[in-house]
């Protein structure tokens, strides 16, 4: 009687170490998704130092935080610590094949480190899924991949779907100006930069391609006028100097 009283006993003990077991792993999977969201929103802040704990203590609290690994990797990469943010994008897409952020992330950064081929693949994976609501990213990531590969015909399906999906994507809008404008394409430059103006930053560089499209259509008092907020704007732009240089000749 004894005996089957202590086997009860212990086995009730195991039961109960089992569920403490398991509410202690839950607490440490919540607290790793409270600490990644902090390291992202400090990230948007600017304050790196508190994004990088934030976002370890998520990694050690949760190894398996595919979120946690894609938003710490990022970091690094901001960090210029290469190496780190690889193995953590590496480690994202292993443990969430199904994430299309973290293959865009990991397309992204592999493009930048000039290995496009790779890149594409990872965009590739983050258009699979048919759900996913944000696919001008990756459709637009790809197309700037494509024109820093030297594929013009490329860039622009990508850029142009990416378009077809959100039609006020500013960077996509940016880069298509700037392709037609490469490709002597004018009027269609014109249109993609006055769509871009509407959205998106007229800063020193959008504001000098502004300038060069409505000269090569001959429109010199239009850019006159983006000369002169180039100038106000930017006046120790790089920019600025080259419109200096030009109305100089």
């Amino acid at each position: 009687m004894e005996m089957r009283r202590l086997l009860v006993l212990t086995f009730v003990f195991f039961l109960l170490s089992g569920c403490a077991s398991n509410q202690q792993r839950g607490d440490m999977k919540q607290a790793s998704m409270v600490n990644t969201q902090l390291g992202i929103s400090y990230m948007q802040q600017g304050n790196l130092n508190q994004a990088m704990d934030s976002l370890r203590k998520a990694v050690e609290q949760d190894g398996s935080n595919a979120q946690a690994h894609s938003s710490i990797a990022v970091l690094y990469e901001r960090l210029e610590e290469y190496e780190d943010a690889e193995r953590h994008y590496r480690r994202a897409v292993r443990l969430d094949d199904g994430n299309p952020s973290a293959h865009n992330n990991y397309g992204r950064f592999l493009c930048n480190r000039g290995e496009y081929a790779a890149a594409e693949q990872q965009f590739q994976r983050a258009l699979r899924d048919p759900l996913y609501e944000r696919r001008e990213l990756p459709l637009a990531n790809a197309g700037f991949c494509a024109l820093r590969a030297g594929d013009h015909d490329k860039a622009r399906e990508y850029l142009r779907r990416a378009l077809d999906r959100s039609p006020s994507f500013a960077p996509a809008l940016r880069r298509m100006a700037e392709l037609q404008f490469e490709s002597e394409e004018y009027l269609s430059a014109r249109g993609y930069m006055q769509r871009y103006r509407e959205v998106g930053d007229m800063d020193a560089q959008a504001l000098w391609l502004a300038v060069r499209i409505e000269r090569a259509l001959g429109n010199r008092d239009e850019a006159s006028s983006y000369g002169l907020r180039l100038r106000a704007d930017y006046p120790d732009s790089e920019e600025a100097r080259e419109y200096l240089r030009l109305v100089d000749r």
